[in-house]
């Protein structure tokens, strides 16, 4: 069975316009991500293919794939289910998996561990990942799901957040699809405290700072234990985007979510003056 990681990628961000293309450690973000999820060695191969928009403002996205020799899927601006089905069947596979453009520090390992569990499962499984419920740092967020689920979501999903998101018509039906989650080895809850994810100017500050201090050319994968070793003896890097840890889309749409409750989600900070 063929497997196709899809990174969903824009620079159309409301918040943090460009994001994406933003440079960590010389090159654009998006282009160390992926060399991070290319890093990751599970038992099953994988495809890459990276799926932003038909919209112009997207063109450099397209043209950094083209320059690193990557697949690249352009669709709906903002019908990001649709999105994910097209790159998964451009690349026949028969096992998708959605990891996002914003997790810029996401962990090999973690890739490879959802997917091994993928593996394991044989065929008991029609969703899984490693958010529901969260315990690991945000910005590690893994999500594997079959063609034929999501090919059923892409026909069946009608709210708006079920399009936006890509994926809660899965995870948010559990009488509809067969669920799993994989809970961070590490035997804690990070997700609300420790955010690796992309969203906010203070966020790509932390990413960067991140980078500079553990990023070589000669060794330019580190993992999740390095970085929280850094942080650990560097709580001034921590405390860059401190204020957004917790902070998730989740929070917007608590009236509509079966599975998600406000525990697992924190609204953003009141900027004074705004």
């Amino acid at each position: 069975m063929s497997t196709a990681i899809v990174v969903q990628a824009r620079t159309g961000s409301s918040r943090l316009p460009g994001k994406v293309l933003l440079p960590v450690a010389g090159a654009p973000v998006l282009q160390r991500q992926i060399e991070r999820i290319q890093a990751a060695s599970p038992r099953r191969p994988f495809e890459l293919v990276v799926a932003t928009t038909i919209d112009s403002a997207d063109d450099p996205i397209a043209e950094l794939c083209r320059r690193i020799g990557l697949a690249c899927f352009r669709g709906h601006p903002t019908d990001l289910l649709q999105r994910h089905l097209g790159a998964a069947a451009l690349a026949e596979a028969d096992v998708v998996v959605k990891i996002p453009s914003d997790c810029p520090l996401i962990d090999p390992a973690a890739i490879a561990l959802v997917l091994d569990f993928w593996d394991d499962a044989d065929g008991s499984l029609d969703y899984l990942s490693n958010l529901h419920p969260p315990s690991w740092p945000d910005g590690n967020d893994v999500e594997v799901m079959s063609f034929e689920a999501l090919a059923q979501a892409a026909r069946e999903a009608r709210a708006p957040h079920e399009r936006e998101h890509t994926t809660p018509f899965l995870w948010d039906n559990p009488h509809l699809f067969r669920i799993g989650n994989v809970t961070w080895p590490g035997g804690l809850d990070l997700s609300l405290t420790h955010r690796f994810t992309l969203d906010y100017r203070e966020d790509w500050r932390f990413v960067d700072a991140v980078y500079q201090a553990l990023w070589t050319a000669s060794r330019p994968i580190f993992g999740l234990d390095q970085i929280l070793a850094f942080l650990e003896e560097h709580h001034e890097v921590m405390a860059l985007n401190a204020a957004y840890a917790g902070v998730n889309w989740y929070r917007h749409h608590l009236d509509r979510l079966r599975t998600i409750t406000a525990a697992e989600t924190r609204h953003e900070p009141k900027v004074e003056g705004a």
